[in-house]
Formats: C-alpha cells, structure tokens, sequence
C-alpha cells in the first residue's frame, strides 16, 4: 500500500505561502571530516515500496507506538539507497531522536560527519558516484505531493529519463508556481514609470524593434515573465538565487512551451516545467532535464538581455515600454527589497557539489555559449569588463566583440573578421582600420551600411555558472 502522512505534521524551517520568497532549513555545521570513505562506482540499489513507506512513516512521530522497534528497524533496513531520500525528508522528521539515529546511521556507513549540515551532506555525496536506486523516483513522488499534488508527476515513474542526478533536485521551498511568473504583464510608457529612479536596475530586451526594461526590484519577487514582444513568443527567466537572467523563445520546432517555475533547484539554479507534460527543465541550459521531453532534441533559443540602470536604458531607447506596478499581486517592490539579505552576503542558501575561489560566489560574469560550439563557455568577469571597454575574444568558431559602457552594461556582437579598437561608452565603435560603426542593441552598422549582428548573452552569479558549467573557461 501506499502511506500517506499529513503535511502539516512537518517540521521543516521552510515557507509553504504561495508568493514567498525561497527558504532554506536552519542546520548547525559540524567539522568536516576527511573524505575517507567513497561510495562504489556503478553503484544500483532498490527503494521497495516497502523501503519507501517505512522511510515516510519516520515523518510522523505519532504514527508507531514503540519508537525502540523503530529505531532498530531503521539500522536494519539501512543501506546506500537510504542516503539521499534520508537527507531529503531530514529536516521534515518531528522525532528528533530519529533525526539523530538516522545521522548516526549516515555516519556509520558513509565514515563522514557534517552534523545536522544538510548541505554538507549533499555535497559530500554530490562529489561521490551516483547511487542508481530504482524507486527513488516513486519515493520522490510520494512525498512532494503532500506539499504540492502537482509535484507527483515531475517524479513519478520518470527516473530513467533523467539527465541530472535526481539527488540533486531540491524542493525550493514553494508550491509550484509559488513564486509567480508575470503573464502578459501590464506595460508603462517610459514617461508612465514615475516609480522608478535613474539608479534602479533593470534587465533590458529588444526583440524585432519592440524595446522593453523589466525593473529588477519587480521580478526578483516573480522570476520570469511570459509575453510576446516583437511579434515574438519569449519568457524571460530570472534565477535570482544564481543571478541569471535568461530570456527564451518559447517555440521550439513549431510548439509552444508555456512555461513555469517549478519550485525545485537544481544546483541552485531554478527549474523550470512545461504545463503540458510536466517535464522539468534546466534554466541555464533551456532544455529539458527530466519527463518525457528529454532526448527529443529540444533546446529553447536563448536572446540577449543588459543588465544596466533605468536612467541609462530610458536615454538609449525614450520609447522603451516597462513593467507596471500593477502586477495583479501585493508585494513590496521598492528597490532593494527582494532578496535584501541574500544579495548582501555571500553566502549561498543551496550549495552546489563545487567551491571555486577564482571569483566570489556572487561576483558577477557574462555568460557566452552558442550552439555552434556546445562543448566550449566562456564566462568573463563584470569587473574586468568595467575597465575593459572593448574586448576581444573567441569561443570555437565563433569570434565575438563585447563592449561594456559607462554604466557597465555589457552588449556582444559577431565582429566577424574586423578588429575593433575603441568604443566611445555611448553609441560609436572604431574599428582598427579607423571606420565608424554605430551601436544598437540588435547590431553595429558602419557608415556604408554593412552590419554585424549581437550574439546572445546574459549575466550570471559566478557559482551559478560554474555550477551548470564547470569546465567553462574563465577570464578575469
């Protein structure tokens, strides 16, 4: 049979709300101990559905009378298949004699000790070789679903088409949704935006001519936008625990993808779903990562967004539409607001399997790949950028020029086989043969009229990036 508990005898430090912002489980560290022990590769086991009804009979401490029977059944049943769907109820288990006795158990049979860090624990595994458990996908089902009876289908009877570890599919924190997308969001002329200062920041697109700025103190509460701009279907995907701002096209071969945001992570970077089959999907990379979509060759094309303040966008482009505040949901959205805390440390609420020292956490980067070159990124730092006006490089095939204004909002374009020598921080390009070329958004046109196409790009969190990309070139 299949057990059922009641989702509020949990007792997670998390937020369940719809419209909150993500939370994460209050855990103490304890000191890491070597790394002595690995799991085997190739290692299989099995989740029965007997494993799974006993591992969710541990949430409830009212549900078995003599815990001793209990305690020793856990050490009993314990085996590899145990670790990762331990760790994912752990912080939800009202028994904290049974939190203890099931980090004892992971002590004993792993030789490690990170306490009640939960991450710790995650990475440590993230770093070992995958345990295949057949069932783990079921188990996944079963228990989200009391959270949210959509979650069942991202999980149920989907392992084997997985293209990301599924230990590495974590619960944000909200429903499906939760956090909600902006539909067909109300727009503003530019001379309509009273609310918005000079110095607030805002994403920044141009699509077929149609020019817009989504203000970031609005969709840090949101993370995505779905629309059509330029006569375009997009969504426009805002990670803000890795700092990613990604706009989509949302047909892919034909079909249009309405899109969501799942609740889940992985490696910190929010996965998105599709309304019509579930399907979860990978932000960074616009592809799906698990249902039934995966290996169907589909990737959504991803265009360019500039990250830059309100009063630089309005001067380049008077005619830019922006979001309302009317956005059909109460939020505070003074600038600053969303995220306060999160942005000013650097510290992370979910860890990834990597800790890279080369740049900080959150030091941001330009994030370039293309789909010529799908084994090579390049990742640049923002602060080299700022006192690199223009900058010249090449990623496979591909060349590319990124020029970064006074502001330091970054533009990339295909220089073919020109050189460029000089940008004015405003609109004039020079190339190394002294002819002028003029900056938009969507292209750089010399005087006689040839013209070199952007290339797409976004800005990102330096641990967001490594994260999905961990072999990707870096410059600083």
């Amino acid at each position: 049979m299949i057990f059922k508990f009641n989702i509020r005898t949990l007792t997670a430090s998390v937020i369940l709300a719809a419209g909150t912002t993500y939370a994460f489980a209050q855990t103490r560290s304890a000191p890491v101990v070597d790394n002595t022990v690995s799991l085997k590769e190739n290692t299989e086991q099995t989740l029965t559905q007997a494993d799974q009804d006993f591992l969710l009979s541990l949430l409830d401490a009212d549900l078995f009378s003599n815990k001793s029977e209990r305690y020793a059944e856990l050490k009993k049943r314990w085996s590899p298949a145990y670790i990762a769907p331990s760790l994912e109820i752990f912080n939800f288990i009202a028994d904290p004699r049974m939190r203890r006795a099931i980090l004892e158990q992971m002590r004993e049979s792993t030789q490690q000790d990170f306490g009640t860090d939960i991450n710790g624990w995650y990475r440590w595994l993230w770093n070992q070789p995958e345990i295949k458990t057949v069932g783990y996908d079921d188990f996944k089902a079963e228990f989200y679903r009391a959270i949210d009876p959509r979650f069942e289908k991202y999980f149920k009877g989907r392992g084997q088409t997985a293209k990301i570890r599924l230990d590495e599919i974590r619960w944000g924190g909200v429903r499906q949704d939760g956090i909600p997308p902006l539909r067909q969001p109300k727009m503003l002329r530019a001379d309509q935006a009273n609310y918005l200062e000079d110095d607030n920041i805002i994403f920044g697109i141009e699509v077929n001519g149609d020019v817009r700025a989504y203000p970031k103190r609005i969709l840090a509460w949101h993370e995505m936008f779905v629309d059509t701009v330029g006569g375009v279907d997009v969504a426009g995907v805002y990670c803000t625990l890795c700092g990613t701002v990604i706009l989509y096209e949302t047909k892919t071969n034909g079909v249009a993808r309405n899109v969501g945001t799942s609740g889940f992570l992985y490696r910190s970077n929010k996965l998105m779903y599709d309304k019509e089959t579930q399907s979860l999907w990978n932000t960074i990379k616009g592809e799906p990562v698990l249902g039934p979509l995966v290996d169907k060759d589909i990737a959504l094309e991803h265009q360019s967004v500039v990250t830059t303040t309100w009063g630089e966008w309005k001067r380049r482009h008077p005619q830019t539409k922006v979001l309302s505040l009317e956005t059909g949901h109460r939020r505070d959205y003074d600038e600053g607001v969303a995220y306060h805390e999160y942005f000013a440390t650097d510290k992370l609420m979910f860890n990834t399997p990597y800790n890279d020292n080369r740049l900080k956490n959150k030091d941001e980067v330009l994030a370039l790949r293309f789909k010529s070159n799908p084994r090579e990124q390049l990742a640049i730092s923002a602060k080299f950028l700022a006192k690199t006006p223009v900058y010249e490089d090449k990623l496979g095939t591909q060349n590319i020029l990124v020029l970064t204004d006074k502001t330091g909002a970054n533009r990339v374009y295909d220089p073919q086989n020109l050189s460029f020598e000089s940008f004015d921080g405003d609109k004039t390009v020079i190339d190394s043969a002294g002819k002028v070329w003029t900056l938009s958004e969507s292209k750089l046109v010399s005087a006689d009229g040839r013209e070199l196409k952007r290339l797409p790009y976004n800005r990102a969190f330096w641990f967001g990036w490594h994260a999905t990309y961990p072999n990707s070139r870096l410059i600083k």
